[in-house]
């Protein structure tokens, strides 16, 4: 694998299906899909889709990295599954869709503190396999666009929107004029919404790979016991 990831992937199910077809990639099955049905797009499906296509549909727990010299699959996955033992999991009212500064996404509902914590935990516990950004991964966030914290927690973590910057979310386009964000917003909301879990329950962590053909694929779930 190129990289690794831990993300929230939902479960299977109707929420599921919609949004493997949404993106036009199903990451738990590792294959491409077709793209839905949804009247009232200003694009065609694969164009709003195209920048998040490759991750799969997820919300970020620790962002994709490089495993570190001395690490490697086995010992993360061990590693994933032994932290996932101790951590419990965590439940919101549910999910909403949004703009969210200028893509389209679910965000989550209510109190997210506890999921906060969770993220930051995972983000730390992890941290040993996690190889320094190159300097063309480090440009590529454009630190000169970023908060002295978010550059610092760049420099420390390797991703700027972790910790007290962390903001869950699920993507569902890439970034999108405000017409074309209005657009979308009302044309996915009545296929989407109903599917949206209530509650949202955050139960297990997805470690995803990241294979030679670029696309993100679910490699295993580890449930949340703690």
């Amino acid at each position: 694998m190129q990289r690794y990831a831990i993300y929230y992937a939902p479960p299977a199910g109707a929420f599921a299906d919609f949004t493997a077809h949404w993106l036009g990639w199903d990451a738990e099955a590792g294959a491409t899909v077709a793209h839905p049905v949804v009247a009232g797009l200003p694009r065609p499906v694969s164009d709003l889709t195209a920048t998040p296509r490759k991750y799969g549909f997820h919300g970020t727990i620790k962002p994709p990295f490089h495993l570190a010299v001395g690490t490697d699959a086995a010992g993360l996955q061990g590693a994933v599954k032994a932290l996932a033992a101790r951590l419990a999991p965590v439940t919101l009212p549910g999910l909403q869709l949004v703009d969210l500064h200028g893509f389209v996404a679910l965000i989550p509902q209510g109190d997210t503190t506890a999921l906060a914590a969770l993220a930051a935990e995972v983000v730390m516990a992890l941290d040993g396999f996690r190889a320094p950004p190159t300097p063309q991964e480090f440009a590529r966030r454009k630190p000169d666009q970023l908060t002295a914290r978010q550059r610092d927690l760049l420099a420390e973590w390797g991703y700027p929107y972790v910790m007290d910057q962390f903001q869950f979310h699920l993507t569902l386009t890439g970034a999108l004029s405000d017409a074309d964000s209005a657009a979308t917003l009302q044309a996915l909301r009545p296929h989407l919404q109903p599917l949206v879990p209530q509650p949202f329950v955050l139960s297990d962590l997805a470690l995803f790979g990241q294979a030679d053909d670029g696309m993100f694929r679910i490699l295993h779930r580890y449930p949340l016991l703690g």
